[in-house]
């Protein structure tokens, strides 16, 4: 009985090991399934530069571009600071017709320009006019990025100046918001003109007694940074933005110096006395607002008195 009970089970164990031979054999021998990756949609994902996280853009867009784990502060558009500061439907753009002309007939620019115009749907670099901010209404300039790196041209310069005037006209207060590396080059001496035009504009609102209120974001330099970025009544800028004059690689081959660690930081100038307030992104629009109030309840105090 028991040699048939073992002669059984030899038997299945024998079987069932040449069983599993045999379905191996067949794996090994069917061609391998191929497995195709699934494509995800472009611009669904951004990389933080500063802390390597990767972001979901919509939650990153919901908090204004802004680094949920580290608060590094993306660059962004014209149109979507703008949308961020003011009141819902109380912008009125102004100049938005003027455009460049290629005076100097620098060799590539006015494919320089036209590129930028397809890039940011603007004529020019700079987005201006009068706008409200939780109902306190003021005139607001902004720097384009993405058109040549917000550099100063003739219309820059002639937008901001206008702006500048049309304020003092009104009796209202000017926030600029500069991204810029400077004065836009292709248009040599006349760039350089609208740091002296945008100086003198913002003389005649000092001297109407008007606010103005410089925002200085990443970066900002040059001639825009020596100029009207500089001359604020107050002067915010957001973390970590970087300002200056010229590049610190410019700054050791002129003076044979580096800089200290840094140097050109929005912390930096904090610290030595060219910046008033460090404002983050997603705090920025309130922050204005109650400084535009105060303005205006201390401009309605000097009238009675």
């Amino acid at each position: 009985m028991f040699k048939d009970i073992f002669r059984k089970t030899k038997y299945v164990t024998i079987n069932s090991g040449q069983a599993k031979d045999r379905r191996a054999s067949e794996v090994l021998t069917q061609e391998e399934p191929v497995i195709t990756k699934k494509e995800l949609p472009d611009g669904l994902w951004a990389k933080c530069p500063k802390c390597g996280e990767v972001l979901f853009n919509k939650n990153l867009d919901e908090n204004a571009r802004v680094c949920t784990t580290c608060e590094y502060h993306f660059r962004i558009t014209a149109g979507l600071r703008l949308s961020l500061l003011v009141d819902e439907n109380s912008f009125e753009e102004w100049d938005a017709e003027l455009k460049t002309l290629d005076s100097l007939e620098f060799p590539g620019y006015d494919e320089k320009i036209s590129d930028a115009q397809e890039k940011t749907g603007m004529a020019e670099g700079v987005l201006t006019g009068r706008a409200k901010i939780e109902g306190v209404p003021f005139v607001v300039a902004i720097n384009e990025a993405g058109f040549m790196m917000g550099s100063m041209g003739s219309v820059v310069g002639e937008k901001i100046a206008r702006a500048i005037e049309r304020a003092v006209e009104l009796r209202l207060p000017v926030v600029i918001f500069s991204t810029s590396g400077g004065a836009r080059m292709q248009e040599g001496i006349l760039s350089l003109y609208q740091m002296a035009k945008t100086s003198a504009a913002l003389g005649k609102l000092a001297e109407s007694r008007l606010l103005y209120i410089s925002v200085l974001t990443d970066p900002t330099f040059g001639g825009v940074t020596a100029s009207y970025a500089s001359l604020g009544d107050i002067l915010i800028s957001e973390p970590n933005a970087l300002i200056g004059f010229t590049g610190p690689r410019v700054i050791k081959q002129t003076i044979r110096q580096e800089l200290p660690k840094g140097a050109q930081t929005a912390e930096f100038n904090q610290e030595h006395g060219l910046i008033d307030l460090i404002v983050s992104r997603t705090e920025m629009r309130p922050v204005l607002a109650r400084l535009l109030r105060y303005h205006q309840e201390g401009a309605h105090y000097g009238a009675t008195v």
